[in-house]
């Protein structure tokens, strides 16, 4: 006969956070309720002290995962990537208990800027080389706050010999709220309103 105590347990992938933990998070914690629906959770049973529907919970965000180019297969995957957990707890579906511990900002507070603020940011630079970066909740790209990474608007060095246009534009990942790097280059323009017609397009309140 197999010893039970033996078996190791099969822990689940990423899914939606329970709604009994999700219920808590708006109500307890105030979290947005876009964000509860979109974040990730990954549990694994409690076994130390007798009940039968209670579970171990982490929280975090999947772009930002995407983001550090690191696969989160389960629970234990967090182990090695504290910095990921957004919310650390448990909670028993019999007794409809909860109790998570926050461990960073879920990015709820993130400032949605108006056009006229992005086309300012825009305008404002000076120096060649000098950038400007507005957060996306639209786009190629992944992590931050809003999910999509962020938009890089340089000012244009110049280069010998060639006609530039006076922007370039990137999209770039986000990680602890940086650009990991430049980016991919999206377009180039003459003109600020253009620019932040395009940025606005992308920079919302978090859909996904």
């Amino acid at each position: 006969m197999s010893d039970n105590k033996n078996k190791v347990e099969k822990l689940l992938g990423p899914s939606a956070i329970p709604g009994l933990v999700q219920k808590y998070l708006m109500e307890e914690k105030k979290l947005a309720p876009n964000l509860a629906q979109l974040l990730k959770a990954v549990v694994k049973k409690d076994t130390g002290n007798g009940y039968k529907k209670a579970f171990h919970i982490r929280i975090f965000d999947e772009d930002d995962a995407v983001a550090r180019k690191i696969h989160i297969k389960d629970y234990t995957s967090l182990d090695e990537h504290a910095a990921m957990i957004i919310y650390d707890g448990w909670y028993d579906e019999i007794e409809k208990k909860v109790k998570l511990e926050q461990k960073k900002d879920a990015g709820q507070d993130t400032p949605i800027l108006t056009f006229q603020q992005i086309q300012s940011g825009i305008e404002a630079l000076s120096q060649p080389g000098s950038t400007y970066t507005v957060f996306m909740a639209r786009g190629p790209a992944n992590g931050g706050p809003l999910g999509r990474g962020c938009a890089v608007v340089e000012l244009t060095p110049p280069v010998a010999g060639k006609k530039v246009k006076k922007y370039t534009i990137y999209t770039a990942d986000v990680v602890d709220n940086q650009p990991v790097n430049k980016g991919s280059k999206v377009f180039d323009s003459d003109k600020a309103k253009d620019v932040a017609v395009w940025i606005k397009n992308g920079h919302q309140e978090r859909m996904y």
